[in-house]
């Protein structure tokens, strides 16, 4: 076993940016990076030249998409990786920044996740290699068929599943930034006919476009550059693992989820009583129930009934995906883990607004990506 994050130097989170999540539009995938960097850059207090770093996280657009919509904010000459890892692309970019300044390599680096939609071109489908499904069943149909098993399991109603939307719709409508942006009734997500067993379209993560950018720096770069200290937020740990063989489990995501979040927990050395917030994959409403519970953030079979009971709701025992989550705030590939960052930052800082979770101190980000990979950041707020 290596070093951990925080037998490192201590990574801050300085600045934050976005550009709102939404359908596919004429806009370029570069204006939509600069937005979101230019902002991260204001809400820092820097310049770019000050950058020694950048992690573009993209699954869909193509190579060369950093230099592309780097270089308008000036040639620097720093060095720029492009970052590919499913839904988890971000998440990774995110790492690979805070690891750069941990390891003293930079002093400030900024990870952004920017994506269009585009058919995405899976290179599972092309290794040459049989196998029993393939192409045949789509993701809402896995995840149907788990909710199916799931409730069969816990005798866990439809409904209680749905109110995972009705949740994350009511959290999305109150985020300027988020894809959808209306709060939604138990009737309105289940007043559509299902595209899989009870999972309705709003059930179900919309795929647009958008950007996100995290700027991270150093303690030492924080001094020297007068950085607002009180408004950083520490990243405790950054674990990135991929799965393995799980005898006997029927979830290979939710195993590589209570692997990867043990781990960092355990590296940032605290529980899961002390998260406040937690921003989680939730591209299919069961997944949210089905994470939260292999996390340990409560016992197996548990998650629906405290869902109902408001536990998970903004002002409740821990906020889940208060941004509105990949069902609300939207799934654009490239930079949804950067811009789960983004909002558990805003959350610490005590910076968001109609979404903010009272006392919020100790966040967690979760993202799972085709492979499967799984990506879980733990950050907390300035003493």
């Amino acid at each position: 076993m290596g070093a951990a994050l925080r037998d490192l130097r201590p990574v801050h989170v300085v600045g934050v940016g976005l550009h709102r999540y939404q359908r596919g539009s004429d806009t370029t995938f570069v204006t939509l990076g600069l937005t979101a960097v230019r902002g991260a850059l204001t809400d820092a207090g820097l310049d770019w030249p000050e950058v020694e770093a950048a992690y573009t996280g993209t699954a869909l657009l193509g190579f060369a998409v950093g230099r592309t919509m780097l270089r308008y904010l000036g040639a620097t000459g720093i060095p720029m990786v492009q970052v590919e890892n499913a839904s988890a692309s971000g998440s990774t970019a995110f790492r690979m920044a805070c690891l750069d300044v941990a390891t003293g390599i930079s002093d400030i680096a900024v990870a952004i996740g920017v994506d269009k939609p585009e058919m995405p071109r899976l290179a599972p489908a092309r290794a040459g290699l049989r196998d029993l499904v393939g192409s045949r069943m789509l993701p809402v149909t896995h995840f149907a068929l788990l909710a199916d098993e799931y409730m069969h399991r816990y005798g866990v109603t439809p409904e209680q599943v749905a109110l995972v939307a009705v949740k994350n719709h009511r959290n999305g409508a109150r985020n300027p930034f988020a894809h959808r942006q209306k709060e939604r009734t138990l009737d309105d997500v289940l007043g559509e006919d299902p595209l899989a067993g009870v999972l309705t379209r709003l059930q179900c993560c919309p795929i647009g476009e958008g950007a996100a950018a995290v700027i991270v720096a150093s303690d030492s770069a924080v001094e020297r550059l007068g950085l607002n200290r009180s408004r950083s937020v520490q990243v405790l740990s950054s674990v990135l693992a991929s799965e393995r063989v799980y005898p006997g489990a029927a979830n290979w995501d939710a195993e590589l989820t209570r692997e990867t979040t043990a781990c960092a927990l355990a590296e940032a050395g605290i529980g899961t009583a002390d998260l406040d917030v937690i921003e989680v994959h939730d591209a299919f409403s069961i997944e949210e129930l089905i994470y939260l519970e292999a996390m340990g953030v409560c016992g197996q079979g548990e998650a629906a009934a405290l869902l109902t009971d408001g536990a998970w709701d903004i002002g409740g025992r821990c906020a889940v995906s208060p941004s509105g989550g990949l069902l609300s705030m939207g799934h654009p590939i490239g930079p949804t883990g950067v811009g789960q960052v983004v909002e558990i930052t805003r959350q610490l800082r005590g910076e968001a607004g109609d979404r903010q979770h009272p006392g919020a101190r100790t966040g967690l980000a979760h993202m799972v990506g085709v492979g499967a990979v799984c990506a879980v950041h733990v950050l907390r707020t300035a003493e």
